[in-house]
């Protein structure tokens, strides 16, 4: 959702603010992967009822609109559709990448550290009990690990992105109508993608997540039009800042937050659907949704952002973003990796701690950059690619 400078750019330059806040997420998304540590206190998720992984998802839309649309403006449609469907096989591809070597890292901190801790949670407690059903799930997505279940989601949307990237394109009010139907059936008949060996259903429920790729979705294809998918008002400027403001406050102020919460349960046990009260992840419920809806707006609303975005100070953040989906999957590595060297460590320490996530997000930098410096020349500096977020 960009700001009045969106109207006066080429369509087609690279957006700093879409990389600049995706490199920050990526950051946000490592620090809370390694629990137990106080930086993770210092996150968005201790701010508002949402956290990186709804925002990713949003800034996933945007930036899918803006890679793949040119592909599908002329006939025939098959490269660009192909285009975006490889896209989604090498999400796969790192999908099961991640899932093994998170295998290897939890079991050799128990074979080689003697510690079975991270073995018995997170789904991983069930290469015990059901082997051979875990083996089948992982590959056919049924099963997900803790911490490496966010990529499937993503996958199952791109595959969705051409049709959807057309039906916006001519009906985008319609598209959305359609959406938010989709998003409050699942959350009605709790729709979702079968589990495997496990019952239940996917962490990160496409049913639901869609709505969230589908606005991001529709901005980008405004972006791309050098046009707003919503318009800049003042009223609605507050309104997005006033809840933003009203989700700190409720967090923070424990009277408010106790007051506010008996609210909610009284409207659930007086009829109103259970997600529009609850604040649930899987089913994006509408405390959460209406929150990342409003931050972006809100974010979209502040004066010279585009020009901040493209500062040398936030450059660091900026070439994260553009390396999104090996940073995101460096950065998942080293969180197993930090998590593992917590667990093992003699005596819990805020040095330790510090040097891990220090570490972590140097690496991370240099991985980056490293990619960024040797990638290939492109025609123009669109936003390439989904953002790629992890669990949050």
């Amino acid at each position: 959702m960009p700001d009045r400078s969106a109207l006066q750019s080429p369509a087609r330059q690279r957006d700093g603010r879409i990389d600049v806040l995706r490199g920050l997420a990526l950051v946000m998304i490592f620090i809370n992967h390694v629990p137990g540590t106080v930086f993770e206190n210092l996150t968005n998720r201790n701010f508002g009822f949402s956290d990186a992984a709804e925002g990713f998802v949003m800034i996933s839309g945007i930036s899918a609109a803006l890679a793949y649309s040119g592909g599908l403006s002329a006939k025939p449609l098959w490269p660009g559709i192909a285009k975006v469907w490889k896209r989604a096989w090498t999400l796969y591809l790192t999908h099961l990448f991640l899932s093994f070597w998170a295998i290897a890292i939890v079991f050799a901190t128990w074979r080689f550290g003697g510690s079975i801790t991270l073995a018995q949670k997170d789904n991983f407690q069930f290469l015990f009990s059901d082997p051979y059903g875990v083996l089948i799930g992982v590959p056919t997505l049924g099963h997900q690990f803790g911490y490496v279940n966010i990529l499937p989601l993503y996958a199952v949307l791109l595959l969705a992105a051409p049709a959807l990237i057309l039906l916006g394109r001519r009906w985008p009010v319609w598209t959305l109508a359609g959406s938010v139907a989709l998003w409050f059936a699942a959350g009605w008949f709790r729709l979702d993608l079968p589990a495997y060996p496990l019952p239940g259903g996917w962490f990160f429920n496409p049913f639901s997540w869609q709505l969230l790729f589908v606005i991001g979705l529709l901005t980008g294809l405004a972006m791309k039009r050098g046009a707003r998918f919503v318009p800049l008002r003042p009223w609605l400027a507050w309104l997005a800042w006033g809840f933003v403001i009203l989700a700190v406050v409720w967090l923070k102020w424990h009277a408010l937050g106790r007051a506010a919460g008996t609210a909610l349960w009284w409207a659930a046990n007086h009829g109103a659907p259970w997600f529009f009260t609850a604040f649930d992840k899987t089913y994006v419920s509408l405390p959460r949704l209406l929150h990342v809806v409003a931050l972006a707006y809100a974010i979209s609303t502040i004066p010279g952002f585009r020009r901040a975005a493209d500062h040398p100070a936030l450059a660091p953040l900026a070439v994260l973003g553009r390396q999104a989906l090996p940073v995101f999957a460096m950065g998942t590595l080293l969180s197993f990796a930090a998590r593992a060297v917590k667990e093992l460590a003699v005596i819990p320490s805020h040095i330790l701690d510090g040097s891990l996530i220090a570490g972590g997000i140097v690496v991370m930098i240099a991985f980056a950059a490293f990619l960024d410096r040797n990638r290939k020349p492109s025609g123009g500096r669109v936003a390439t690619g989904p953002a790629l977020p992890a669990r949050a």
